[in-house]
Parts: C-alpha cells; sequence; structure tokens
C-alpha cells in the first residue's frame, strides 16, 4: 500500500498529534471518568474534588454534567477555558505526533482494548435518515448540543470519552496491534475504576496493518448504506463537535477547511465483538412520579400487562427481565421491593421503546422528571428512595446491533451502554482544537 494514511482518510480515520501529561504528573489524579456519569449524584464529584485537590487533572478540563442546570454555568465554562490555557503554558503535556494510542482497559469486570484517533466529522451525520460511515446509532436531541457547543467552542483542548464501535468479528483491526508497542502510560484509576495503559501506534507497518484491515471491513458493507463506525457512548458530544466544525467551516476557504483541527474528533474505536466490552442496557430513574401515575401511561403503549414482584437475588431478578418470549423490564420502588413488568403487544419493538414513550408522555402532562442511569445497582439504589421508581432494562444483542441500526436508522434514546459508570472511558489523552 503505496500511501496507507491517505488510504484509511478516504475512511474517515486518520492518526493525531496526541498530548499526555509529563513523567512525573499524577495521572491517577489527572484522568476523571466521562462527564455524563453519575449525573444524579453529586456526592461522587465532591468526592473526586476533594481527592484531586490542586493536582493536575481532567476535572478542572471538564464540565461534569451534573452541574448542567447550576446557575455558575458560565462562569465554569470560563474557568475549564483558563484551566486549559495554564496547563498548555506550564508545559504539562509530551506531543506524540501523527500516530494512534492503543489502550488496554482493565475494570474490576473485565479487560478491553481500544484505538484512540480522529474521526473526519465531514464523514458523520446524526439526522435519522443519514447512510454516512459515521452515523447516530440512537437518536441525538438537538436541543441538548447548544449547551455543549457553548463548553467547546472556545476549548483550546478536547479530551475524549466518546467511544465508537466497528463490526469486526474477525478480530482483523484492533486485535492484531497488542504485542510489541511502546509503553507510554500506565494508571490505576480512582473511584473503582480500573487500569488503564497506552501503547504508542505509529510506524509505517502499523498505519498498513491498520488501512488494510479498514478497507476489509468496508468491502463488506452496503455501498448504498456503509455503516463502518457506529456511536457507542458520547453520541452528543460528537454531534457537538460536529455542529461547532460547521459553524467554523463556513468562515474558511476550501483549502483552509481541509486540515483545520476542528474537523476532526479524537475519540476510541473499540470492536463490538471484543469479549471485554460489557455491553449494557441504559437504565432509567423517574422522580416525582407515583407508579400508579406511571402504570397509567405504561396502559397506552401495550394492550396489557401484567406485574410479578420478585423474592430473592438481584440476579434472579435480572434473568427474569432477560427471559425470551416477551418484553419485560424490572422495576424498583421504595417499599415494594423488585418488580417485573411483562407487556402484551406493546406498540414498540423494544422496552426502551416503550418506556421512552412514557417518558414523553409523563415530561407533557405530569411533573415527573427523568434521569438516565448507568448500572443496576445505581439505578437501584436510586429507585429504592422514596418518589423515585429505578426502571430496569434488559439486555442489548452485540450480535444484531449493527443489523438493527441499518434497518431500524436509529435506536430509542439512551437504549444501551457499554459497561457501568466506573467502567466508562476516563478523560487521559488530549489534542489541540487550534491552528
Amino acid at each position: 500500500m503505496k500511501n496507507p494514511v491517505e488510504s484509511m482518510a478516504k475512511l474517515a480515520l486518520h492518526p493525531a498529534d496526541i498530548l499526555i501529561p509529563k513523567k512525573g504528573i499524577n495521572l491517577r489524579k489527572w484522568a476523571t471518568v466521562a462527564c455524563d456519569q453519575y449525573t444524579s449524584n453529586k456526592s461522587y464529584w465532591e468526592r473526586v474534588s476533594n481527592y484531586v485537590g490542586n493536582a493536575y487533572s481532567t476535572l478542572a478540563l471538564t464540565f461534569p454534567e451534573v452541574y448542567l442546570e447550576d446557575e455558575d454555568s458560565a462562569q465554569r465554562i470560563e474557568r475549564i477555558n483558563k484551566a486549559m490555557e495554564q496547563y498548555v503554558k506550564d508545559g504539562i503535556f509530551d506531543t506524540y505526533h501523527n500516530c494512534f494510542m492503543l489502550v488496554r482497559r482493565d475494570t474490576p469486570r473485565s479487560t478491553r482494548w481500544g484505538l484512540v484517533g480522529c474521526l473526519d466529522l465531514e464523514a458523520y451525520d446524526f439526522s435519522p435518515d443519514s447512510t454516512s460511515l459515521i452515523r447516530a446509532t440512537e437518536g441525538t436531541i438537538v436541543s441538548r448540543i447548544p449547551p455543549r457547543k457553548a463548553i467547546r467552542e472556545h476549548a483550546l483542548l478536547e479530551l475524549p470519552h466518546i467511544m465508537v464501535l466497528i463490526d469486526d468479528g474477525e478480530k482483523s483491526l484492533i486485535e492484531p496491534l497488542k504485542a510489541g508497542h511502546r509503553l507510554v502510560y500506565d494508571t490505576d484509576l480512582m473511584e473503582n475504576g480500573g487500569h488503564v495503559s497506552g501503547y504508542l501506534v505509529d510506524s509505517e507497518e502499523d498505519f498498513t496493518h491498520i488501512a488494510e484491515a479498514l478497507q476489509g471491513l468496508y468491502d463488506k458493507l452496503d455501498p448504498d448504506n456503509p455503516l463502518l463506525f457506529a456511536m457507542g457512548d458520547g453520541n452528543h458530544s460528537l454531534a457537538t463537535a460536529k455542529s461547532c466544525w460547521e459553524d467554523i467551516r463556513n468562515r474558511l476557504s476550501p483549502e483552509e477547511a481541509l486540515h483545520h483541527p476542528a474537523r476532526y474528533a479524537l475519540v476510541e474505536i473499540e470492536n463490538i465483538h471484543d469479549e471485554g466490552l460489557e455491553f449494557e442496557p441504559i437504565h432509567r430513574v423517574f422522580f416525582n412520579l407515583s407508579r400508579k401515575e406511571f402504570d397509567a401511561l405504561l396502559t397506552k403503549q401495550c394492550r396489557s400487562f401484567s406485574v410479578a414482584k420478585v423474592t430473592g437475588s438481584a440476579a434472579g431478578f435480572l434473568k427474569q427481565i432477560n427471559e425470551p418470549g416477551a418484553q419485560r423490564f424490572g422495576l424498583s420502588e421504595a417499599g415494594e421491593g423488585l418488580l417485573v413488568y411483562t407487556l402484551s403487544e406493546p406498540k414498540a419493538s423494544l422496552a426502551a421503546g416503550s418506556i421512552q414513550s412514557v417518558i414523553d408522555l409523563m415530561l407533557e402532562t405530569t411533573n415527573g422528571k427523568v434521569d438516565y442511569i448507568h448500572g443496576v445497582d445505581e439505578t437501584l439504589r436510586l429507585g429504592n428512595q422514596t418518589g423515585n421508581l429505578g426502571l430496569v432494562l434488559p439486555d442489548v444483542s452485540k450480535q444484531t446491533f449493527f443489523s438493527a441500526i441499518i434497518k431500524d436508522r436509529a435506536l430509542p434514546r439512551k437504549t444501551f451502554s457499554m459497561g457501568e459508570a466506573n467502567e466508562k472511558r476516563y478523560y487521559l489523552e488530549a489534542r489541540s482544537l487550534k491552528d
């Protein structure tokens, strides 16, 4: 292959100039979990802040979404931008030019691998009828983009929590890279996040391998609907990057637009077939909604439903939710314990779709509110608090995931997640967004 970088670029993948904190910086304090985690748990983020103290940390460079509705949002964004400038001025980063970073993540439950690099936002379209190489897997809520744009549009750096999936059943792209690369970083992660290591991928041989494997994956796709990269985590962050890029592109000449840093987004690419990738549903917690009100809203989404109380372990509860043959989900309520709902003739094909219709009606007709929760334990904890309802959804199939996206265009909002909250991506690598 004459020019593997050009070959990759035709399929929207690019190496990047990746910034890693210099040796001597405490990476355990540096790396914090994705900002869209623990969104109903301020005590988590307060604990992180106390642990980090005044150390260099991505906590100062990101906006935990638990604080999005606070009155000091504008001041927080200003502090983030100033911290980015100060960190760059302090010279805390080493730059690894024109490379990818191979990432090994050991979580309390498993080990997974990913490849950090840039995706071309020109090849990404989050509209529901998209047939682009890179696309959303769930409906994108356009109203969620503006507050995120306020954070990104003046940012000096980007730090990725975006995880993008490839459908590589033969394990041809990422897995062969596992051996023989230089270790760049290696650290435990705070708050039971496990361990993460990063290896430099920058040789011509590596690039040729990546380009050939990527082309092999593309050649198997329908040319009229070539879904190569499917959003795993961070859909609204990538949509925000796309929106920011469109604003910037309008001010550039065609030549300037070809290589502007904002045209690209730094992401971690993961193989959906990696055994260590925990592919799980995202659950829901309702606030200020009684079960009687919930049941009345659910009645409109199916012919009928039954409710069974579960005694015993949470494992048995989850097993019942995932029994084949009917659409089911679980519910946790203070004083009532664990319940399994079974729907007859539901209007939606997935439990997530039925619950989303309930959410839509709830927001229109009641004072109820909803949050989307990663992890069964956190959902049950919140559901057991008076006035809340914790909704536990059934598993999502890896095997049919890509075909479902191609067929249905998009899943209901927040249908799935890759792992529980402490297993999500931690901010570690960075990239400059400025020329």
